[in-house]
């Protein structure tokens, strides 16, 4: 019988139990007890849905009170040095994560070319050490409910430090983590654990390649030392870098991703290079909301299985990036609902491939199959749309001329200061929109309120003295899933919600069909905004690239038609506030970097397919109107050249956490065009310091002219508490006024 197996479960719960437990916890709601208390029924529903579903193998550890990544900082003792003075309890965890009232919390980056993000560890001379048996705890807690299906998961070393800051010596680094993971294994083994899971997704990308002789020393090790336990290499979101070289890693599986990396994989399977292995063959995508094309797949896997010496059936990647379940979505259009699959779909569809290819097809599987068939030829996916030869594709001036007459135009001061685009969603808000959607308010009354808080922070930000304001975006649950609800070709869930970093939690729309603009957008309240005040007001939108990252998106087209599709639509809701007057409209990219593929031999057709889409969207403007950007943590000197390339006259770019790292790419000589470098981070609930913006601002001056340069935020503002928000940004404008004074302005 063909094993099946899942390498993590959503953390976030159905309803969202996860999230409102812990921010349950900060807001001193609930005691530490009843966190962990709250914790473990939440774990413990996991694992028994799991069993139910038939798996023969179940993850253990991949639950996490914010992060996996943390969760190993804080067990090998890898805490950043300004935090040594706080208590190690779960309090200075979340402080890390968070920060604290005298420390900025530690980086977060994207976990490779997901939505996810993780805590970035920080070294600097610690010592490891293991400073709890976290996984074994998690381990004994399991078998009590699933028995020795229980397979315990874990972030490899190799990885791990690979995604630290500060590792002087990688070497050195991995090598003092050994005996830590060979004691968690150890205790692993002799508690029942034969099958463990280690996590190394580094050797999907580029930079895996520099570390294959780590592997054979890591693995070698761990060989020797923990013989007992069946190892499964596991790796996800591509192909293994070297497939020849790391298939002679002395493990007993290899967890490899059929999906996102299926050509180099198979072809790898296929010269026989893991003939002697078990293959953990991820076939289901735990990225997308799709069901599987069960007639593919199921070829699929029996080529795998002749190529192989054991086969396992598994998701390509743990579905923590999926919702929990379909179940809710009562209000999709059948052809749709039928075709998607969220977590709990994915598990019965592992089971019902392996089903098949043990020679069993049951009703469940060729109703599967009519299900697929019926998506494919659904009439919105195919829709004519416009023709793109009569789409402008560049802006008419050069940004030398377009700057001088936006200047003219708007004549703003030195180092002009901004806002990201959203304000604090406060409880009232959420109540009121909420009662909006269950028909309990009026659309006029809604819309009265929605303009009532537009009134209100308008006039806040007058009174903060900001230069160039937001209408606060109170309307907007997400900025991506808000334009979904909007275009044609998208659909919005009822709980369709995945994690993003920490209790954040995002809810995708769906690109099931051809993308249009059909009706305004965001016209209505960026006018009403305008007319309350004479400072310019900037129009919000959110880019193709980012609405499409930031999606769950369909793959039966080419990604490059559907960025064209998007940036098409946006297009048209450019024009319509241009129309209206608005002088200022911020296209938001935030994720461009984020769909990077990761590898090198990818990313160019990816790049160019992007700053195609952000030109179709927003070239056909007049040389007056000023179109701004804005971008989420990245490595933006892989990239400096495509953001150049989209010629926005202004863009804004995350970067407080990054300790100013990220300025050199910046260089005027680099980028000749506007920019804000955030100057204080807004995931942190802790108001900075003058000095701190003041040491914030003048850093990048040392390399970028003031002419150039915009103060503002690191990003949006919608999480944030509304006296902290107020707070700081009266730092924000009461430093820049210092700095200016300091430029004699």
């Amino acid at each position: 019988m063909t094993k099946v197996s899942n390498l993590g479960y959503p953390r976030l719960g159905e309803n969202r139990e996860w999230k409102k437990l812990i921010e349950s916890y900060w807001s001193k709601k609930i005691s530490q007890e009843e966190l962990f208390a709250g914790a473990k029924a939440l774990r413990n529903d996991f694992l028994k849905k799991q069993l139910n579903a038939g798996l023969d193998l179940i993850p253990v550890g991949d639950f996490s009170l914010y992060d996996q990544i943390l969760d190993l900082s804080v067990q090998f003792n890898i805490i950043p040095k300004r935090f040594a003075r706080e208590a190690a309890d779960i309090d200075l965890y979340f402080s890390i994560a968070r920060g604290s009232k005298d420390n900025v919390a530690s980086s977060m980056k994207k976990w490779f070319n997901t939505n996810y993000h993780y805590i970035v560890p920080e070294w600097s001379k610690q010592r490891p050490k293991l400073t709890n048996t976290r996984l074994l705890e998690l381990y004994l807690e399991a078998r009590e409910i699933v028995g020795d299906r229980a397979k315990p998961v874990i972030t490899g070393p190799i990885t791990y430090v690979a995604l630290s800051s500060g590792v002087e010596d990688f070497t050195a680094a991995v090598k003092s983590l050994l005996p830590l993971y060979k004691k968690v294994f150890k205790e692993l083994t002799d508690a029942g654990a034969v099958y463990i899971q280690i996590d190394e997704p580094i050797f999907v990308t580029d930079e895996g390649a520099d570390y294959l002789e780590a592997a054979k020393a890591v693995y070698g090790y761990f060989a020797k030392e923990v013989p007992q336990a069946k190892f499964i290499f596991q790796t996800y979101f591509e192909a293994l870098i070297d497939a020849e070289s790391l298939s002679q890693l002395p493990v007993a599986a290899f967890g490899l991703d059929f999906v996102h990396g299926l050509e180099e994989n198979l072809a790898a399977l296929k010269r026989g290079l893991f003939q002697d292995k078990e293959i953990f063959a991820g076939v289901v995508d735990g990225r997308n909301i799709w069901s599987s094309d069960f007639v593919k797949t199921a070829e699929l896997l029996q080529t795998i299985k002749e190529n192989a010496a054991e086969i396992t059936v598994q998701p390509s990647c743990s579905l923590l990036h999926v919702p929990v379940t379909a179940k809710n979505e009562t209000d999709l259009e059948a052809v749709l609902l039928n075709g998607l699959a969220f977590a709990d779909e994915k598990l019965q569809e592992v089971k019902l491939l392996a089903e098949k290819l043990d020679g069993r097809e049951s009703p469940a599987y060729r109703e599967q199959i009519s299900h697929f068939e019926a998506l494919q030829a659904a009439d919105f996916r195919n829709v004519e749309l416009e023709n793109l030869e009569n789409v402008a594709t560049e802006r008419s001036s050069s940004f030398d001329k377009r700057r001088q007459l936006q200047q003219e135009k708007l004549q703003l001061p030195l180092l002009p200061t901004t806002t990201i685009g959203s304000f604090p969603q406060s409880q009232e808000i959420r109540r009121t929109r909420l009662a909006w959607k269950r028909g309990k308010i009026s659309d006029e009354d809604y819309q009265a309120f929605i303009n009532a808080e537009i009134e209100r922070w308008i006039r806040i930000q007058e009174d903060l003295d900001l230069d160039v304001l937001v209408h606060g975006e109170f309307e907007r649950v997400d900025m991506v899933e808000f334009f979904g609800q909007k275009l044609a070709g998208f659909a919005t869930t009822k709980l369709g919600w995945v994690q993003s970093y920490g209790s954040r939690a995002v809810k995708p729309p769906i690109i099931y069909g051809d993308v249009q603009h059909v009706k305004p957008l965001t016209v209505r309240e960026t006018v009403y905004a305008q007319s309350l005040t004479d400072r310019p007001v900037k129009g919000m939108l959110t880019g193709p690239i980012t609405i499409t990252n930031w999606s769950f998106e369909r793959t039966d087209i080419p990604r490059r038609q559907l960025f064209d599709q998007i940036g098409l639509a946006i297009k048209d809701e450019i024009k319509l506030l241009e129309d209206a007057g608005i002088a200022i409209i911020q296209v938001d990219e935030a994720a461009l970097r984020e769909g990077l593929p990761l590898r090198k031999s990818k990313q160019k057709a990816y790049l160019d397919d992007a700053v195609r889409a952000f030109h179709i969207a927003t070239s056909s403007v007049k040389d007056e109107t000023q179109i701004h950007t804005h971008m989420c943590y990245s490595k933006f000197d892989e990239i400096i050249d495509s953001i150049r390339a989209l010629d926005a006259d202004v863009i804004s770019i995350e970067t407080s956490r990054s300790h100013g790292d990220i300025i050199e790419s910046f260089e005027t000589a680099v980028y000749p065009l506007g920019i804000g470098l955030g100057v204080y981070d807004i995931h942190s609930p802790r108001v900075p310091s003058k000095e701190e913006v003041v040491a914030n601002i003048e850093r990048p001056l040392h390399k970028l002219s003031p002419k150039q340069f915009w103060v503002n935020p690191d990003c949006g503002l919608k999480t944030r508490q509304e006296a902290e928000t107020i707070a700081a940004l009266k730092v924000l404008v009461a430093a820049t006024k210092e700095v200016r004074q300091k430029l004699g302005n």
